[in-house]
């Protein structure tokens, strides 16, 4: 599973021209489930990103996480993340996991930020999506459960 952070001081989504989700100071979350993803791995990232600490403290640092800020999280179904990109020119989806698969870990992802405490807003799962935000610093980090 791979989790893109971005945070914002503000993101939404639309479809068909309606915004059907937006939140202020947080993070949004491109989320990309592989096969060998469970319910397991959709919890341990989950805890992983309202813990982050991408948010900056009284100094300056990033010491703080979007639980300690109580900030809201923006989470948006990313099959493209899955892709398999190490050759050629045009991407391969193999990687990805199938919609039946990938749709209960997306929304086991959403239920585990909301047990911890996390505000939560989303894309719908599938949909063609226009994503906008303002990304604050700029500051990104992808989060690979494979690779951690």
């Amino acid at each position: 599973m791979k989790a893109l952070l971005q945070r914002v001081t503000k993101a939404q989504v639309e479809i068909a021209g309606d915004n059907v989700a937006q939140i202020d100071d947080g993070v949004l979350v491109l989320l990309g489930i592989t096969p060998s993803d469970d319910q397991q791995v959709a919890q341990k990232l989950a805890a992983r990103v309202a813990g982050y600490r991408m948010f900056s403290d009284a100094d300056d640092k990033m010491n703080l996480s979007l639980s300690d800020i109580n900030g809201q999280a923006l989470v948006v179904s990313q099959f493209t993340l899955a892709a398999t990109t190490t050759s050629g020119r045009r991407p391969s989806f193999s990687s990805a996991a199938p919609p039946a698969q990938a749709q209960p870990l997306y929304q086991e992802f959403v239920a585990q930020l909301q047990e911890l405490g996390i505000q939560v807003a989303t894309g719908e799962f599938g949909a063609d999506m226009q994503v906008s935000l303002t990304n604050d610093g700029p500051v990104t980090f992808l989060l690979d459960t494979e690779k951690s």
